[in-house]
């Protein structure tokens, strides 16, 4: 269903299917990192591909899989969900998708946050 090539933003996700609006597309297991280890991860290149996690997102987790190689949108074609009691985060189309498309996600969480992010969008 999916897989990894290069892109535009060096690599990114792509659909080797159709997939419909609704659909699920990657469940990544996580590696959660405490808070009391964000000063050290923010050090490194990880901090770049983490996600805020936690009931009060205040730890960070890596997630493993495609999970942390999905590419930032505004109008993004998919979204994602913490699932913290699975420790995994849970991604499904939010829009329906073609083969061979890109899969995009808004690393603000809500599809419809267009609040700056902190890098410059392309």
């Amino acid at each position: 269903m999916l897989e990894v090539k290069e892109c535009k933003y060096g690599r990114g996700v792509f659909a080797t299917q159709n997939i419909k609006k609704g659909e699920p597309i990657h469940k990544a297991p996580v590696i959660v990192s405490p808070s009391s280890e964000y000063k050290h991860l923010k050090k490194t290149v990880y901090i770049e591909y983490v996600f805020w996690w936690g009931k009060d997102l205040e730890e960070c987790a890596l997630a493993l899989g495609f999970g942390s190689l999905f590419n930032h949108s505004y109008t993004p074609n998919a979204l994602y969900k913490l699932n913290l009691s699975q420790k995994t985060i849970d991604f499904y189309a939010h829009t329906d998708i073609n083969e061979g498309e890109e899969i995009l996600i808004n690393y603000n969480g809500d599809p419809n946050d267009d609040t700056p992010v902190w890098f410059d969008v392309l």
